[in-house]
C-alpha cells in the first residue's frame, strides 16, 4: 500500500505567539505524532506566522495549496479547521477544492479526514454547527446591543455629548461643561427662543460644539434633547 503524503499547515495569529514559538512548536509535534500514528509522509510543513484568519490569503497557504494543486501531496494536515479558516464560507471553497483537485483534508482535534465519505459528513455537520452558533451569537448581542440602546447605556464608540467614556473604559461619566451647556439650551429653549437664536447664544457664551465649528439648528436640537444626570 502506498503511503499517502501529506503537507502540514500550521498558523499563529499574532507576532508575539510568533515569536515565542510555543503554539507552533505545539502544532508541529502535534502534525508529526499524527502523520507517525497514520503512517503519513509528512512531505512539507509550511506556517504562516502572525497571520489572520479572516481570509485566505495568506504567503505559507497559497504554497500549500499550489503544491497540492500541482500533486506533490495528497493531503493538507492542520492540527485544528480554525488554524486554516475560521470562515465557513472559506472553508467551504477549500473543501470543493480538495474535490475537484483529488487531495483530502485532514484535523488532528477533529478527527477528520475528508478522504472517506463518514469524514466528509461530519465536515458538513461541523460546519453548519459553526455557522448555526456564529448567527446564534449575532442574534443574541444585536437583542443586547438594543436592550442597552433603548436604556440609554454606553455601547461603545464615541460617547454622547454631556458624557465621557470613564478610565475603565466600559461605561460613562459625566462631563460637567457639556452638562451645562445643555441645561443652558434647555433653558433658552424653553424661554421661547428659536434653534438658531438658542445656537447663537451658546457660541457668544464660548461653548461650541466639539467639533469646534458652529451650533446648527439641528445639533441644537439633539442638544436640547441630551441625556443628562439623573
Amino acid at each position: 500500500m502506498t503511503t499517502a503524503r501529506a503537507i502540514a499547515y500550521l498558523r499563529v495569529s499574532t507576532d508575539k505567539q510568533a515569536d515565542g514559538g510555543v503554539s507552533l512548536e505545539a502544532q508541529r509535534a502535534k502534525v508529526e505524532a499524527y502523520a507517525a500514528l497514520y503512517d503519513l509522509d509528512l512531505v512539507a510543513i509550511e506556517v504562516d506566522a502572525g497571520a489572520s484568519a479572516k481570509s485566505l490569503e495568506r504567503p505559507a497557504l497559497a504554497r500549500t495549496l499550489a503544491a497540492l494543486k500541482a500533486g506533490e501531496a495528497d493531503a493538507l494536515l492542520v492540527v485544528k479547521l480554525d488554524r486554516l479558516t475560521r470562515s465557513v464560507r472559506d472553508l467551504g471553497d477549500l473543501v470543493d477544492l480538495s474535490g475537484r483537485q483529488g487531495w483530502g483534508l485532514l484535523s488532528v482535534s477533529e478527527q477528520l479526514d475528508t478522504r472517506t465519505a463518514a469524514g466528509r459528513m461530519v465536515l458538513n455537520i461541523l460546519a453548519a454547527v459553526s455557522q448555526w452558533e456564529r448567527e446564534a451569537i449575532g442574534e443574541r448581542t444585536a437583542a443586547a446591543m438594543a436592550h442597552m440602546r433603548a436604556n440609554d447605556e454606553y455601547t461603545g464608540g464615541e460617547a454622547p455629548y454631556g458624557w465621557r467614556v470613564a478610565d475603565d473604559g466600559a461605561s460613562l461619566v459625566l462631563h460637567e461643561a457639556e452638562q451645562e451647556a445643555i441645561a443652558i439650551a434647555r433653558e433658552l429653549r424653553a424661554a421661547g427662543l428659536s434653534l438658531r437664536k438658542v445656537g447663537a447664544a451658546l457660541e457668544d457664551r464660548g461653548i461650541l460644539p466639539r467639533t469646534g465649528e458652529r451650533w446648527h439648528p439641528e445639533k441644537v436640537k439633539r442638544l436640547c434633547t441630551a441625556k443628562v444626570a439623573a
